[in-house]
């Protein structure tokens, strides 16, 4: 069951902004054993929320390998989202209205210091394993340096130490089909829905691959010249977000997904934060991932002293992390028990 953490003091944005206080939404699953060393924290990515087993069936909950019997694990709701923790559509305490547009900017490393915060509220001394895939995963890096000694082991896949050119410009175009919505920016929950179902159309393309609808989404007769299947899947799949999630934080978190860069701040030089990473972490790549290619996954294990990087083979690109949980599974448990 889903709870929610309140922290009642400011919380202050890495741009300078400030929140009059933050909620945290989270999913707990199993029980903190008496060492509290069998804690596993679960990163969600881009439009997912605090529930692991429920998006990441398969790999997480009972009878997978992030198995609740054996592990306390913890999901929490990334602020932003609206999903039960801060966002857009949350009541701004200074005005007694909803933030809607007038939400401030955030960063990966604002999700990850109000996580910081719920860790603490939990009596969390250590993280076992901390893990995240595609956004996720920019979260679980972020965390594992702000918090060093917290983090044990990593578990990175589909993901990358910085936001690339091609990922930005991924998401300038998605939220430029939600601005094109007349309705963007109106005082209401569901401004900019037709955009937002044009941005995951977009969004679609590079979560898949050509393979991927070929196989699936090519129709069998060569007489139509309308209503094809291909388009009938991008339009089922941007209606089923619009159903559930909101265009206000789409536009905040892709912002939030393109400042993604471990460097900032640090120094300047990715490598050198990279190689001052030595928790143990193991990443996987996916070959026909084309939003968050191998070569991203293939830098990190380059220049990370303590990381194990495993290839895995799937027709459905980057949306692998969340389907190939049986290849996932088997290489995390060979890679946990060594």
């Amino acid at each position: 069951m889903t709870q929610v953490f309140d922290f009642h003091e400011n919380f202050t944005l890495e741009n300078g902004s400030v929140l009059s206080g933050i909620s945290i939404a989270y999913t707990t699953y199993g029980t903190l054993n008496r060492e509290k060393n069998n804690v596993i924290w679960v990163c969600h990515a881009l439009t997912a929320n605090a529930d692991a087993a429920m998006w990441w069936k398969g790999l997480v909950g009972e009878g997978c390998y992030i198995n609740p019997e054996k592990y306390f694990i913890i999901g929490a709701n990334i602020i932003g989202s609206c999903y039960g923790s801060t966002g857009p559509l949350s009541i701004n305490p200074n005005t007694q209205q909803p933030y809607y547009a007038s939400f401030p900017g955030i960063t990966i490393r604002d999700m990850v210091q109000a996580h910081i915060l719920l860790r603490k509220h939990l009596g969390i001394d250590a993280i076992y394993l901390l893990m995240g895939g595609s956004m996720g995963g920019y979260q679980a890096l972020e965390w594992a340096i702000m918090e060093p000694t917290i983090v044990q082991r990593l578990f990175l896949i589909a993901t990358s130490p910085s936001e690339s050119a091609w990922g930005v410009a991924v998401h300038t175009a998605q939220r430029l089909a939600i601005e094109a919505d007349c309705t963007w920016q109106q005082p209401l929950p569901q401004a900019g829905a037709k955009g937002l179902k044009a941005a995951r159309a977009i969004g679609m393309l590079t979560y898949r691959n050509y393979e991927t609808f070929q196989q699936k989404q090519t129709d069998s007769d060569p007489e139509k010249i309308d209503h094809f299947k291909a388009s009938a899947y991008i339009h089922y799949q941007g209606d089923k977000l619009v159903n559930r999630f909101n265009a206000y934080s789409y536009w905040l978190l892709t912002k939030a997904m393109d400042s993604h860069h471990l460097a900032r701040g640090r120094g300047g030089n990715l490598i050198k934060v990279l190689q001052n990473l030595h928790t143990p972490t193991f990443i996987i790549g996916i070959t026909s991932d084309i939003l968050c290619p191998i070569a991203e996954q293939q830098f990190m294990a380059e220049h990370m002293p303590n990381a194990t990087l495993v290839l895995i083979h799937s027709t459905y690109g980057h949306d692998g992390f969340i389907i190939e949980t049986e290849q996932i599974s088997r290489y995390l448990q060979q890679w946990m028990e060594v």
